[in-house]
C-alpha cells in the first residue's frame, strides 16, 4: 500500500490524502464518549481496573497523569475485542526524559471462544478474497471514514469520523462505542470437524495446534502443548482517583484524515536561513556551518513541516501504519527508523535484542511483535496545559505507542473477561543544545 493516494479538489488545487487520522482537540460533545485527552481513565468496565502498579511512575513510583484514552475497537483485525488505548505520564520534572517516565497500557477483553477461533485455520480461498478486499485504504473500514475517491458519497469533511451511527451500515469505528458492523466481515472459521473417535496420542497433536501462534512458539508449536498452573498475580488495587494530581483538562476527540498540500513544505518562522560557504566567509566559518546543519536535521525539518500543515493536530493514528519521528538520532528513532516510507524493513540486522520488524520491543506478554498504532503531537501539550501558569512543562516531541499485534490478553485472564497489558510507550524529548 503506498502512504498515501493523490487527489484534487473541486478547484484544481492538488493535495493528497494519507491513510493516517488525525486526532483534534474540542470541548464541543462528539459522539464518542470514550476518547479523550486528559482528565481521568474510564475503564472497559467500572468492576475491573488495570493493577495498581501500572498507575506509577518507574523513576519515582509517583502516581501519573492520563495524557490519553482513546477506544481502540478494531473489529476488522479483532473481531469482537474490546480495546482500549492509555498513555500516561509523570508530571515531575525530576523524572522527565527518564525510562519510565512515560507508560502505556492497552486494555482488551476478548469474546468467549475467540482465542480457539482465531487458532483455527480459514480456508485458503476465504483468506485471498478477505485480502483482496483489504486493499481500499484501512482507514475507510476502521473509522468509516471515506476518501475523495469512493464510488458513494464522499464524507462531509466537517462531521467527526470518531462519531457512532447507530442507523448507518457503516462499519465501526474504533475510537468510538462498540458495536458497529465490519463491512469486510470476518473470516469465516474453519469447518467442523466430524465427530470421530480419536487416541490420546492424536488429542496431544491436536491440543499442541491450538497454542497462540507467536513468534516464541512458532517453533515448537508440534510439540505436545505442557500446561503449567501459573500463580495468580499479587493483587495491587488502582489507586483512588483521589490520590491522582490534579488532572489534565479534558477535551474530547475530533478527527479527519490527513490531508498534505503537494505546494513546497512552508519554512517555519523560527528557522533563520544564512548564507555559509565552504570557505568560512562568516565569521564563524566551519563552526557556524555544523551548528546551522545540526538545527536543519532532515528528520526534525519533515517532521515540523508534515505536522505544520495540520497544526493543531494532537495525535496521529494509523494501526499497522509508520510513526512520524522526531528524531532519528536518539534511541527510539534508531530503532524505528528502519521502518521506511515504503513499509518495513527486511534488514534482519536490526531485528535483534528482542525487537521485532516495526523496530519495537516484542510483547512481554504473550512474545509477539509489536505494531504502531498511535502518537502524540507537540500541539497536545498545548492543549493540555493551557491552565498551567509555568512555562516548565513537558518536554517531549512525540510519544509513540507500540501495542501487540496480536492483541494478547494476559494469561491469567479468560475469555470473556477485562485484562490490561502494559504496552511500549516509545518518547522522543525535545532536543535540547548542547553546551560547549
Amino acid at each position: 500500500m503506498p502512504p498515501y493516494e493523490s487527489e484534487s479538489s473541486d478547484e484544481g488545487e492538488d493535495y493528497t490524502e494519507t491513510n493516517v487520522l488525525l486526532g483534534y482537540a474540542t470541548k464541543d460533545a462528539t459522539g464518542d464518549a470514550i476518547s479523550h485527552i486528559g482528565g481521568a481513565p474510564n475503564w472497559i468496565d467500572d468492576k475491573t481496573a488495570p493493577h495498581g502498579s501500572l498507575a506509577k511512575c518507574k523513576v519515582c513510583n509517583g502516581l501519573l497523569s492520563l495524557l490519553l484514552e482513546l477506544n481502540g475497537d478494531l473489529p476488522n483485525h479483532f473481531p469482537g475485542h474490546e480495546r482500549r488505548l492509555y498513555i500516561w505520564s509523570c508530571r515531575r520534572k525530576a523524572c522527565r526524559r527518564k525510562e519510565g517516565s512515560v507508560r502505556s497500557i492497552r486494555g482488551v477483553r476478548i469474546p468467549k471462544g475467540a482465542s480457539a477461533r482465531a487458532n483455527a485455520k480459514p480456508e485458503k480461498k476465504i483468506v485471498e478474497q478477505e485480502e483482496e478486499k483489504l486493499q481500499p485504504k484501512i482507514g475507510e473500514s476502521l473509522f468509516g471514514v471515506k476518501n475523495s475517491t469512493s464510488s458513494t458519497a464522499p464524507a462531509n469533511p466537517f462531521s467527526n469520523p470518531f462519531s457512532s451511527n447507530s442507523s448507518s451500515a457503516a462499519p465501526a469505528n474504533p475510537f468510538a462505542s462498540s458495536g458497529g458492523a465490519n463491512p469486510f466481515g470476518a473470516l469465516a472459521a474453519a469447518p467442523p470437524t466430524p465427530a470421530i473417535e480419536v487416541t490420546s496420542e492424536e488429542k496431544k497433536d491436536e491440543a499442541s495446534t491450538t497454542l497462540p501462534e507467536t513468534f516464541a512458539q512458532k517453533a515448537r508449536i508440534s510439540t505436545p502443548a505442557t500446561t503449567t498452573p501459573q500463580a495468580p498475580r499479587p493483587h495491587e488495587p488502582w489507586p483512588a482517583e483521589s490520590a491522582f494530581p490534579t488532572p489534565f483538562p479534558n477535551y474530547s476527540l475530533d478527527a479527519e484524515y490527513e490531508t498534505l498540500s503537494a505546494e513546497a513544505p512552508i519554512i517555519p518562522q523560527n528557522v533563520r536561513m544564512m548564507d555559509i560557504d565552504e570557505g568560512g566567509s562568516s565569521s564563524g566559518g566551519k563552526e557556524d556551518k555544523e551548528i546551522y546543519e545540526s538545527a536543519h536535521d532532515a528528520t526534525f525539518q519533515k517532521f515540523a513541516d508534515r505536522i505544520g500543515q495540520n497544526p493543531e493536530q494532537i495525535l496521529r493514528y494509523e494501526f499497522k501504519g509508520k510513526p512520524l519521528l522526531y528524531s532519528d538520532t536518539d534511541t527510539v528513532g534508531k530503532a524505528l527508523a528502519h521502518h521506511s516510507e515504503n513499509g518495513t524493513s527486511s534488514n534482519a540486522k536490526v531485528q535483534t535484542a528482542g525487537r521485532g520488524a516495526a523496530g519495537m520491543p516484542r510483547c512481554q506478554n504473550c512474545g509477539a511483535e509489536r505494531v504502531f498504532e498511535v502518537q502524540l503531537t507537540p500541539h497536545a501539550i498545548t492543549e493540555l496545559e493551557v491552565e498551567e501558569m509555568s512555562i516548565d512543562g513537558m518536554e517531549w516531541g512525540t510519544i509513540v505507542m507500540g501495542v501487540c499485534s496480536k492483541d494478547c490478553k494476559p494469561a491469567d485472564v479468560e475469555d470473556g473477561q477485562i485484562g490490561y497489558v502494559e504496552e511500549w510507550a516509545g518518547v522522543q524529548w525535545e532536543e535540547v543544545a548542547s553546551k560547549k
